[in-house]
């Protein structure tokens, strides 16, 4: 997730300081993993590094330092059994950075580098931070931490902590979302996703339908023909049919489906819906093998509302089992091979 870049940005526009923690080594079970981040402003807390008395601790703790502008960075330890009763009972390290945001060099860049979609690694020393890249580091870091940093880049490794040095790599989401339709479920379905980390393409034909206000994460595309917009997404993206047309649900349908390669078509609607799709797409000639692929009605079962909140839950939901499914079975080849 990288909610945080954008949420550190809009605090360095106000001018506004903030205690940026960051979850850098867990021992035992915890409520978040390491590289989760939580910012502290003098108003609210941004974000979550697990909740509870941990959470409680450390905002307070944050408070106080910027209450005496301490700008030192720090690490501390919480055993979260003993110190903050919680049941999870492991140890949880979090580091304090006190950040005048609109001041800080290095996050100028973690922004500039974050809008084009660039990976790369904050290293984070006691003597300040360095941001490496593929191409190596603008600053002057030390050649082993680069070294290190680029590494960790080519492996997708996860962030670590390691003799007194944070390595946190930042990518860019692979989990693409393409949402036809900017009506009521189509702007709830949009609230509920953009909060999930995935990179949402949010199109429709329809003017000055889309709201004024986005998350960093939403792209907006107002297009005479959405359909040709199926043709821009990645291999491997989640597509959500929802436009206020069936004729344009069906052709935007028909170019997902005969791309063969997304990893979820989701056409809102009912059964009747569908076997009415899968009869003119067979006249078009699309092969039959295909409508397999699409999933009509959409959202996990169970779920009977049809308030456009609940909704949007319940596709949230698919799209979450369907891309955690796809993931283990990514991590078992037996699995893969009986998955395909």
């Amino acid at each position: 997730m990288t909610d945080w870049i954008a949420d550190l940005e809009a605090l360095a526009a106000d001018c506004e300081p903030c205690a940026l923690l960051t979850v850098v080594a867990v021992r035992g079970s915890a409520p978040r993993e390491v590289g989760a981040k939580m910012i502290v402003t003098s108003k609210e807390a941004i974000g979550t590094i697990g909740g509870g008395q941990l959470e409680y601790q450390c905002s307070r703790i944050a408070c106080e330092q910027m209450s005496k502008h301490e700008i030192a960075r720090g690490v501390r330890r919480f055993a979260l059994g003993t110190g903050c009763g919680q049941c999870c009972g492991g140890v949880v390290d979090v580091m304090f950075e006190y950040l005048q945001a609109s001041g800080e060099d290095w996050l100028h860049e973690v922004i500039a580098l974050y809008r084009e979609r660039q990976p790369f690694v904050i290293a984070s020393t006691p003597e300040g931070k360095e941001i490496v890249t593929a191409d190596g580091s603008s600053g002057s870091c030390p050649s082993g931490i680069v070294a290190e940093a680029q590494s960790l880049l080519d492996s997708a490794g996860p962030a670590n902590f390691s003799n007194g040095v944070f390595m946190d790599p930042v990518r860019p989401s692979s989990f693409n979302v393409a949402i036809f339709g900017a009506g009521h479920v189509g702007a709830a379905t949009v609230d509920v996703l953009a909060r999930l980390g995935c990179q949402i393409r949010w199109i429709d034909s329809r003017r000055d339908i889309f709201p004024a206000s986005l998350p960093a994460n939403v792209n907006v595309i107002e297009s005479a023909d959405p359909a040709l917009e199926v043709a821009a997404m990645q291999k491997g993206s989640y597509f959500l049919v929802m436009t206020h047309s069936h004729p344009l649900d069906l052709e935007i349908c028909d170019q997902v489906l005969r791309r063969d390669d997304a990893a979820y078509c989701g056409l809102i609607g009912s059964t009747s819906k569908r076997r009415r799709f899968e009869r003119l797409m067979k006249k078009q000639g699309m092969p039959e093998a295909l409508f397999e692929n699409l999933v009509c009605p959409i959202g996990v079962s169970g779920i009977s509302g049809k308030k456009p909140a609940e909704i949007a839950v319940a596709v949230a939901a698919e799209i979450l089992q369907t891309r955690d499914s796809m993931s283990a079975a990514e991590a078992d080849p037996v699995r893969l091979k009986v998955l395909g």
